[in-house]
């Protein structure tokens, strides 16, 4: 395993969120994930599932405490660390994100070419060998609303797990799936993890996570007085 990153991949140290900018409870959140870790954290409300992602991700700012990514306070960096940064971070988001001025597969490479140096060819290449693993034929080049939702939901999955990313933010994309993408997400994420990323899966129902169950690390819940710790055995 990966174990180059000392110490915590994230840590949300009392982090409290403004409510005006993400309509998250404005109370102090604490969470700790150590690389290969996978976090599950129940969130009945999508909207607060995403903005918790956020915060994750240095999106929403802070009335109090931290939130650091590899060490480093996403408040206290300037643009160039925090692009750099983001390009560690593989996320699928309920929230609409495919801009439908792009075709579908460079809306799965933006985030790459936007925050790091990879070559186009590079991306390219990868990207292709995982529509495969997820089940599309090839790298989808037609504009996103000419996809299907199986197939959007494919690309979706892609575009998480390009770049070898650091941190996975990610939305269950297995609940009330069109498609039976079981087996290459929770393949896909045991790889990732066995480099050395850490994984924050969101999820509606306990149901969705149980076929994972033993390789999770630990499980919370998303309510309104902040995160709490949820047994799992």
């Amino acid at each position: 395993m990966d174990t180059r990153t000392v110490g915590p991949l994230l840590e949300l140290n009392k982090a409290v969120p403004s409510f005006e900018e993400s309509g998250l409870p404005p109370v102090p959140f604490s969470m700790r994930i150590m690389p290969g870790e996978c976090v599950v954290v129940e969130a009945r409300d999508a909207s607060r599932a995403t903005m918790f992602a956020d915060m994750c991700a240095g999106l929403v700012p802070l009335d109090d405490g931290s939130v650091k990514f590899m060490g480093l306070d996403w408040a206290t960096l300037k643009d160039r660390e925090i692009n750099a940064l983001r390009g560690r971070i593989g996320r699928i988001t309920r929230r609409p994100s495919w801009p439908e001025f792009l075709s579908t597969h460079l809306g799965i490479a933006l985030q790459q070419l936007h925050h790091t140096n990879r070559p186009l060819d590079e991306v390219v290449a990868e990207a292709s060998r995982l529509s495969e693993w997820f089940g599309l034929p090839g790298l989808p080049v037609l504009r996103p609303s000419m996809l299907s939702d199986s197939d959007l939901l494919r690309a979706a999955c892609v575009r998480a797990f390009l770049g070898r990313p650091r941190l996975l933010l990610l939305e269950d994309p297995l609940e009330a799936s069109p498609v039976d993408l079981e087996n290459p997400f929770l393949g896909a994420m045991t790889d990732a993890r066995d480099k050395g990323a850490g994984v924050i899966w969101l999820v509606r129902n306990n149901a969705i996570w149980q076929a994972y169950r033993q390789g999770v690390t630990s499980m919370w819940r998303l309510a309104d007085d902040g995160l709490v710790a949820v047994r799992t055995g």
